[in-house]
């Protein structure tokens, strides 16, 4: 697969802090051993990052986040726009996955109506016995927010691809650097975010086919 393409938009710096941002995002509800993070690191930079030394990849604190990032909104909003999508990959926004991303949101300095719309979906047990369910409504500022994500970094885009499922299978495990994540049960549709992340998919395979020439096969 090529992997020379010369579009960076982002430093190293940034990029390293973004991947440390969704993994404490992944993690949120559990945690992760010496050597998962070996694999990780390993499969980062020899996938995402190419010839850069990241070391061991670790969680990353909202402070720690916000200093890397710098004080680009763009950047910021992207980084948030994936991090939501790590959460929500399994259709359940679960409130350990939306206090890190409030965290993150806060130390970014960004005050977003779509997060907020989205936090009124939060997956609550009661709910789930009674079969209340939300408006679909309420969903509709984040989907907006999600497809205004354009895509401008090869790292991003490659990331994006490994992060997301090609196809809707009946069943599936999504795998993030070696570690089972995620488990989509039958009829992925039904992650009301579906259509936005396969868009987000769509647009980071064009990007790098098109505009970095790469062989998207791998990915596909």
């Amino acid at each position: 697969m090529t992997t020379n393409c010369n579009l960076n938009t982002y430093t190293n710096e940034q990029i390293s802090a973004w991947l440390r941002g969704l993994l404490t995002v992944a993690y949120a509800d559990g945690h992760f051993d010496p050597e998962e993070q070996e694999l990780i690191a390993s499969l980062t930079q020899d996938e995402l990052i190419p010839c850069t030394d990241l070391g061991s990849l670790e969680t990353i604190s909202p402070q720690e986040l916000a200093k890397a990032l710098g004080n680009d909104i763009e950047i910021k909003e992207n980084f948030l726009r994936t991090a939501v999508m790590m959460a929500i990959a399994n259709g359940v926004y679960s409130k350990a996955e939306a206090d890190t991303v409030h965290e993150f949101q806060s130390a970014l300095g960004l005050d977003l109506e779509a997060l907020k719309s989205l936090e009124a979906t939060l997956w609550h047990p009661e709910n789930e016995k009674t079969g209340e369910a939300h408006h679909p409504d309420l969903l509709k500022p984040v989907k907006k927010w999600l497809d205004g994500m354009d895509i401008h970094d090869p790292r991003v885009a490659r990331f994006v691809c490994k992060m997301i499922p090609s196809d809707c299978p009946f069943e599936r495990d999504i795998t993030l650097f070696g570690r089972k994540i995620v488990h989509i049960p039958p009829m992925c549709k039904l992650n009301p975010l579906y259509d936005q992340m396969v868009g987000l998919r769509f647009r980071s395979l064009s990007f790098l086919a098109d505009d970095c020439q790469e062989d998207i096969t791998p990915y596909l």
